[in-house]
């Protein structure tokens, strides 16, 4: 058994460190998946049904493996700090090589239709396994790291999401102003130099790294979140939650665009708009765990999410500026979400909740369900208003009325029945 430090309180200096590969790997996701597509249907000539459909294919298969990855992580925790931080680096290097080829494609590959596919979905199924593995390391690392309370969890927590959502913003411009091949540069270079960063952050024996992990030997059977009851409530809100939040970010764009009548220069300020509020309220969620408590400040961003969200149901053609309140007021909410799962999740582990010492493997299956969410949204969100009478472009009212219940409402209602089983198992989810 490893000696357990004392850690001191994280300064500001030490979180954004700690936080800097947050940003190449949240920016990577949006390009990705929101951008790239469009990009391989003007580039090559591919069906979006077709490449929305491999997209999905190689977001579940990841889903799959991220519990396998967080295991093998907790494997690595237990031989060496360096041991697991090289299994990080190795992610980054698949991260910079899979993006790359996604857009490097040699001649002979794109003069022949299946050759074209099995290499674009060999260069994104390397991309994002590269994610998973980076980010199961990463996020893992503040509970492996020895003592913290639940307010010093949401510090790191909180520095890592906040330079994430830095990452979408500078994510979201980049292909459009610098484009593609200098958007794979940039990100080659910032995997390098978060990963600098990181090294001089967790070797540091103030943290723990040096020290290694609290608890040698194989993941116990706390690993698995149906043997350990707490983990398994937690991915079960992580997963109704993660479905409210993702629904309406599957049927934004046609929202915009048909219901409120924006611009593409307005679309894109409105979401910029929703993101930095979202970079802002990080830490400030953060610091009010200190004051409230983890659960007590997810709550009140869930409650605040459905009051500021509401009003997108009733409003119509013009209504950008009534939009721009909404999305900075959930933004800001968001934050909360950012910061409570993950900071509680470590904060439950301290409790002794998983025998073994399973960091790893419980982080895992936590980026596992916020995939499943994300899938389930896709999968559930776009069928249903189709069903309702919904076509992109089409001006008739009941049409555009359907879009905006299913775009505004539901969420709502998903949140509010996220928000009630949060507050039914609160004792059960307490961190001090």
């Amino acid at each position: 058994m490893a000696a357990t430090l004392p850690a001191p309180s994280p300064s500001l200096g030490l979180r954004l460190r700690y936080g800097a590969l947050a940003l190449p790997l949240a920016f990577v996701a949006l390009p990705l998946y929101l951008q790239w597509p469009a990009h391989a249907a003007q580039a090559w000539g591919l069906p979006l049904a077709t490449l929305g459909g491999l997209l999905l294919l190689v977001r579940l298969g990841d889903a799959v493996v991220d519990p396998w990855l967080g295991r093998r992580a907790d494997a690595l925790w237990a031989h060496s700090w360096q041991a697991a931080w090289g299994l990080a680096a190795a992610g980054c290097l698949a991260i910079a090589c899979g993006f790359a080829g996604l857009l490097l494609v040699p001649q002979g590959v794109r003069d022949h239709m299946p050759a074209l596919w099995a290499w674009l979905g060999a260069a994104l199924l390397l991309t994002s396994l590269g994610t998973s593995a980076a980010q199961v390391v990463h996020q893992s690392w503040p509970a492996r790291s020895a003592g913290g309370s639940a307010a010093e969890q949401a510090q790191w927590v909180g520095a890592r999401e906040a330079l994430a959502l830095l990452g979408v913003l500078a994510a979201s411009a980049m292909p459009a102003l610098a484009g593609w091949p200098a958007t794979a540069g940039v990100l080659a270079a910032l995997l390098v130099l978060g990963c600098g960063l990181l090294l001089g952050v967790v070797a540091s024996p103030g943290t723990g790294g040096a020290a290694g992990p609290r608890l040698a030997g194989p993941a116990g059977p706390g690993a698995r979140p149906w043997a350990a009851p707490a983990l398994g409530r937690l991915l079960a809100l992580v997963l109704l939650n993660g479905l409210a939040a993702a629904w309406p970010a599957t049927l934004v764009v046609w929202y915009l665009t048909d219901v409120i009548e924006a611009t593409a220069s307005q679309q894109a300020g409105l979401l910029a708009l929703y993101f930095a509020a979202a970079a802002v309220g990080v830490p400030l969620w953060a610091r009010g765990v200190a004051r409230w408590g983890l659960w007590r400040c997810w709550l009140a961003g869930m409650l605040m999410s459905v009051l500021g969200f509401a009003g997108a149901g009733s409003l119509g053609a013009g209504a950008w500026l009534p939009f721009a309140f909404i999305a900075a007021a959930c933004g800001l909410a968001l934050g909360a979400d950012l910061v409570a799962p993950p900071a509680l999740l470590a904060s439950l582990l301290r409790q002794g909740n998983a025998p073994g010492h399973a960091e790893g493997a419980w982080f895992g299956w936590l980026a596992a369900v916020n995939k499943l969410a994300l899938a389930m949204a896709a999968g559930l969100a776009l069928p249903l208003v189709d069903l309702l009478g919904y076509r992109p472009g089409l001006r008739d009212a009941q049409a555009l009325y359907a879009l905006a219940v299913a775009y505004a409402w539901l969420p709502c209602a998903l949140k509010l029945a996220a928000a009630a089983l949060l507050w039914r198992w609160r004792g059960r989810l307490a961190a001090p």
